[in-house]
């Protein structure tokens, strides 16, 4: 799982800086920096406020991150045949805060 890739990308494809969503988010700039280069791993009250920061919901988040060892082995075939569809639909439909 990369939540903090993923977290990372929203928030630059809304044009929102880390110092803006850590304050969105009730945590320090440090803090939401180690979540987004994976060197903390958030609970999962920070992930719904970083959630709610970003404005996706918290689901969408867990879904992008998901990486193929994250999936059983007898099942990646089949994830690797939906998951870039899905995962570009979600990104179209959440990265426009508009």
């Amino acid at each position: 799982m990369d939540i903090g890739s993923v977290i990372r990308d929203f928030r630059k494809k809304k044009k929102i800086s880390q110092t803006q969503l850590a304050k969105l988010s009730n945590i320090t700039q440090t803090y939401l920096s180690q979540i987004e280069n994976n060197q903390k791993e958030p609970t999962i009250p920070t992930l719904k406020a970083i959630a709610e920061g970003l404005s996706i919901p918290l689901p969408v988040l867990l879904f992008m991150s998901i990486e193929n060892a994250d999936i059983p082995e007898n099942k990646r075939e089949a994830y690797g045949v939906i998951s870039p569809s899905v995962k570009s639909l979600l990104d179209t439909f959440f990265s426009d805060d508009k």
